[in-house]
């Protein structure tokens, strides 16, 4: 792209939403470093809940204590040496604390209670109220921008994203069970879904992409067009 090509496009919000282990933390990091933008992940927000509550012994279903906690929580985001996204709470780096199947659970357990989503609410539109970010997580083009300028859902089949789990787990050196992996990420499909509170489900002018028989690069190529097309267009939200 051209400077002068650059200078034609807004630089808008994306928002990625999609179900577990359908590839949105690594697609919307290389989305984002190829875009030039900032990513947002969403979602470790709500693990970084998860995982306070269980170090401080308040339980996944207590809503109101899980509220309280949210708003005395210090979240930021930094950068890795290799420019992977990386969370602070309380400014301790806790990015590798939050990744583990219990609290990828629990992370969908706090989510269901309004108090945490309300309180997580606004730190999420203030991190990308100024444009030129990429947000993924399960409600962003419906509940936190519901005006993005581009929506994308991405998704896969399950047998695809519980293989793709097994694989990141083990080349983090944890063990991984197909069959158990499989069962976990059917389970959190269907909570995630059937929840009261912003269900996970595309927005009404999202775009679908099944990345089942798609690779990585082809993916996220076909998102960088997507979000240039958008925005030189001057957005369609």
């Amino acid at each position: 792209m051209t400077p002068a090509d650059e200078q034609d496009q807004r630089r808008i919000v994306v928002a990625i939403d999609g179900p577990a282990g359908a590839g949105k933390s690594t697609v919307a990091l290389e989305l984002a470093k190829r875009l030039g933008y900032t990513l947002v992940d969403t979602g470790a927000l709500y693990r970084a809940v998860a995982l306070c509550a269980r170090e401080r012994g308040i339980s996944w279903d207590d809503g109101p204590a899980l509220g309280a906690l949210t708003r005395d929580l210090q979240l930021e985001f930094g950068r890795s040496a290799d420019g992977a996204p990386r969370v602070r709470i309380d400014g301790r780096d806790r990015g590798d604390d939050i990744r583990t199947p219990e609290i990828s659970m629990g992370a969908s357990d706090v989510s269901r209670h309004p108090e945490v989503r309300d309180a997580l609410l606004g730190l999420q539109r203030r991190l990308g109220q100024d444009g030129g970010v990429v947000l993924e997580g399960r409600d962003i083009g419906t509940v936190v921008f519901p005006n993005a300028e581009a929506k994308i859902f991405l998704t896969a089949s399950a047998e695809i994203r519980a293989d793709r789990r097994v694989q990141d787990l083990r080349a983090r050196g944890l063990e991984a069970d197909p069959v158990k992996t499989l069962a976990e990420v059917q389970a959190r499909d269907a909570q995630d879904s059937s929840r009261a509170v912003a269900p996970l489900k595309p927005a009404a002018d999202s775009v679908v992409v099944d990345t089942t028989h798609m690779g990585f690069d082809e993916v996220v190529t076909r998102l960088v067009a997507l979000v240039n097309g958008v925005s030189r267009a001057g957005g369609s939200g």
